[in-house]
């Protein structure tokens, strides 16, 4: 990993300077440096991490990816079971990567990491320690990170947004902060008592620490950039973050675990963005990006098609769960399977082929249909399905959670008449009181069909 030799630097230019700090407790550089080279000499060649966020993590990740040593970072939250299949399937662990707190082979594999998969047991793949370097290079220039910002990431450092927020900061140089566990009033703590300036969250946390920041009068003014991933942000989040955080640039950016950055743009303070659209901005630097068909044929501008990039940040391949669907490899450009378009040079991203609607031989993709009735007046968020019909073969149907009372399929309709054409409009539609989320924070369609089938009382049908 090519942020090890970095943390010597830092420890000797700026010992006593603060590198993380989670929950009130930290390291400065010189303590990180001490603390992982005290883990080494116990630290195994295939290292893992299971641990919940604390100061000591930071250390354990520096430790465990020291040398030529690999570590897998498993999520705390997963239930006895899955981590106990998990470390079954993983290489056995052995001694003699040495002592040495240093970088190794940039060619070496360092990252055991997972995503979700079509079974219960998470796809697992693996990265080399010169792609992570080639994305931190990118994402650096790209977010324009300072060496006096300090970033504040508030999920789990199990979540590759943030252990890479972590890496990013170490590698950069500047202070990282997070919480043992994510709660509003504490990150408000944090972001006022510690200066913050930096974010990096999913847009589901940036909507709560701004809409509930404006109530309580939470200063956010010194927060220069706002980064968000994990889904695309809706209307409503972007407008509560622009007054709460004036003076923030806002980044959105579209990547997956095993692509790394594909695309992204920001948002300076004061210009209006289109969060109705599927626009995500520009290729990354050093990404190609092109738009594919299954045979791997490059597909016309303004074409839906597979999200094809050539790039140093690709990761090598999956050790497990490689069902054929996922990573794949068309002309050169490797894919998972994510649709959109590109128009004018920017890219348009539409959501994954397996969430895609059939309905009477058309394709309907859900993320087109919530950002649009996302953007809708009264509408607080979105979810769309297809649901199985006779004729059709799929009908839409959404459900709404809504900001205000009011709502009728009528005035929905009416809302969507100038954003979409009239096929892709729901047929029917739920109001909601929340939205349902995977514990990663994005939007869950699965579980909504399953409040559908199961008349749960987490929705009812909308008039």
């Amino acid at each position: 990993m090519p942020f090890l030799n970095r943390i010597q630097m830092w420890a000797d230019l700026r010992p006593d300077d603060t590198a993380v700090a989670v929950g009130g407790r930290g390291f400065s550089w010189s303590e990180l440096r001490g603390a992982a080279g005290e883990l080494l000499p116990s630290t195994p060649d295939m290292y893992i991490l299971s641990e919940p966020n604390t100061a000591e993590f930071a250390a354990l990740y520096c430790a465990g990816i020291a040398g030529e040593r690999q570590i897998a970072v498993l999520d705390p939250a997963w239930t006895p079971q899955a981590r106990e299949e998990i470390i079954r399937r993983l290489p056995s662990p052995s001694w003699g990567a040495g002592t040495a707190l240093e970088d190794g082979d940039p060619d070496s594999t360092f990252l055991i990491g997972f995503t979700a998969g079509t079974t219960s047991t998470p796809k697992a793949f693996t990265r080399s320690r010169r792609s992570w370097q080639a994305s931190l290079d990118a994402s650096i220039d790209f977010f324009g990170l300072r060496t006096d910002d300090k970033t504040f990431a508030p999920g789990p450092l199990s979540a590759s947004l943030n252990l890479y927020a972590l890496s990013e900061c170490l590698y950069a140089g500047t202070e990282f902060h997070t919480l043992r566990s994510f709660d509003v009033g504490d990150a408000h703590a944090v972001i006022m008592h510690d200066e913050i300036t930096r974010l990096v969250l999913v847009p589901t946390m940036l909507r709560l620490l701004s809409e509930r920041g404006l109530m309580a009068s939470v200063d956010a003014s010194a927060i220069r950039t706002i980064i968000c991933a994990g889904s695309k942000l809706d209307a409503r989040t972007l407008e509560a973050a622009r007054r709460w955080a004036p003076n923030a640039t806002i980044f959105e950016y579209y990547g997956a675990a095993e692509l790394s950055f594909v695309s992204g743009r920001g948002l300076p303070a004061g210009r209006p963005l289109d969060a109705a659209g599927t626009a995500i901005g520009q290729p990354f630097p050093g990404v190609e990006v092109q738009i594919l068909d299954d045979f791997g044929r490059r597909l016309p501008e303004s074409t839906p098609g597979n999200i094809s990039v050539k790039s140093p940040m690709v990761c090598q391949g999956y050790l497990w769960g490689d069902d054929g669907k996922a990573l794949r490899c068309l002309d050169g450009h490797f894919t998972v399977g994510d649709q959109g378009y590109l128009q004018n040079g920017e890219l348009h991203i539409l959501g994954r082929s397996s969430d895609m609607i059939n309905t009477a031989g058309k394709n309907i993709y859900p993320h087109e249909v919530e950002l649009a009735l996302s953007s809708i007046p009264g509408v607080e968020t979105a979810v769309a399905v297809g649901m199985q019909d006779d004729l059709r073969g799929q009908r839409v149907v959404a459900g709404v959670v809504p900001s205000c009372g009011g709502l009728t399929t009528t005035t929905l309709n009416s809302g969507l008449e100038a954003l979409l054409s009239k096929d892709k409009r729901p047929l029917h539609y739920y109001l909601l009181s929340q939205i349902p989320l995977t514990d990663k924070g994005k939007i869950d369609r699965k579980m909504f069909l399953e409040w559908i089938n199961n008349n749960d009382a987490q929705l009812s049908q909308l008039r």
